[in-house]
C-alpha cells in the first residue's frame, strides 16, 4: 500500500537529504538541489562544456553527491538544479517529458545539511532552491505539486527579491567562509567554486547538469 507520506499521488514531489530519496515513490526524474556549492558550481562547470566524475564531487561535496548517487540507484534521470539555473531546469524536465511521450514524475529533493552527529539538518538555501526549480516548472504548466512543492514554490516567489542577503545570512553561508579545506579540495580537481553571490543569481545559467554513468555532463 502507498505510504500517506510517498507524495506518489502528484506528479512534483519534494523530500529532504539521501532520506527523502528512499522516502518517496520511485519517480522518473531526480533534481537534486544542492545550492551551496554543488549545484551552482556543477551548473557553471556544465555552462563551460566540462565534466565531472561522480566521485570526484564526493571530494569537495559529500552530501550533494550522496543524494545524486542515491537518486541514481533508482533508475531515475538525475538532473542538478538550484536557483542558478531553475528555468533550465525545468525545460529539461519538459523535454525529458516530450522524448518519453508520458507524464513524467518529478522528485525535487533538497539535500540540506548534515550535523556533526550525523544528523540531517535543514537549509534555507536548498529550501529556497527547490522551490525556484517547482515554480519554474509551474510557468512551464507542470503543476500538479505536492503541498510540500507549493510551499517551497511560493517561498521563492515570496523572497526571490531577498535570494542574496538571505544564502549570505544563513547558517550554511556563514559557514561556507571556514570552508577552507573544501575549496582546496575543488583547486586541486581545477573546479572554481560558485560564490554565494553566483548561487543566489535566478536564471543566471542555462545549463543543466545530468549524471549519466557515474558522470555528470550537460543535458541536451
Amino acid at each position: 500500500m502507498p505510504s500517506p507520506f510517498d507524495q506518489s499521488y502528484y506528479q512534483v514531489r519534494v523530500e529532504w537529504g539521501v532520506e527523502g530519496v528512499a522516502r518517496l515513490a520511485p519517480a522518473d526524474v531526480v533534481v537534486v538541489v544542492d545550492v551551496l556549492r554543488f549545484s551552482s558550481t556543477l551548473a557553471n562547470v556544465a555552462a563551460e562544456g566540462r565534466t565531472v566524475e561522480l566521485a570526484d564531487a564526493r571530494e569537495w561535496s559529500s552530501n550533494g553527491a550522496a543524494v545524486a548517487a542515491a537518486a541514481a540507484e533508482t533508475g531515475a534521470v538525475v538532473l542538478i538544479g538550484g536557483i542558478r539555473n531553475a528555468a533550465a531546469t525545468a525545460r529539461a524536465v519538459m523535454t525529458l517529458q516530450e522524448r518519453r511521450g508520458a507524464r513524467t514524475s518529478v522528485t525535487v529533493i533538497a539535500a540540506g545539511e548534515r550535523a556533526a552527529t550525523g544528523e540531517l539538518r535543514f537549509a534555507v538555501e536548498d529550501h529556497l532552491g527547490a522551490g525556484a526549480v517547482i515554480a519554474a516548472l509551474v510557468d512551464l504548466g507542470i503543476d500538479h505539486s505536492s503541498p510540500d512543492g507549493a510551499v517551497a514554490a511560493e517561498s521563492f516567489r515570496a523572497l526571490r527579491r531577498a535570494l542574496r542577503h538571505l544564502l549570505a545570512a544563513s547558517g550554511s553561508g556563514r559557514e561556507l567562509a571556514d570552508g577552507v579545506a573544501s575549496t582546496a579540495r575543488m583547486a586541486e580537481a581545477g573546479i572554481r567554486p560558485a560564490t554565494i553571490e553566483e548561487a543566489a543569481q535566478a536564471d543566471a545559467v542555462d545549463a543543466v547538469p545530468v549524471l549519466e554513468d557515474g558522470v555528470f555532463v550537460r543535458f541536451r
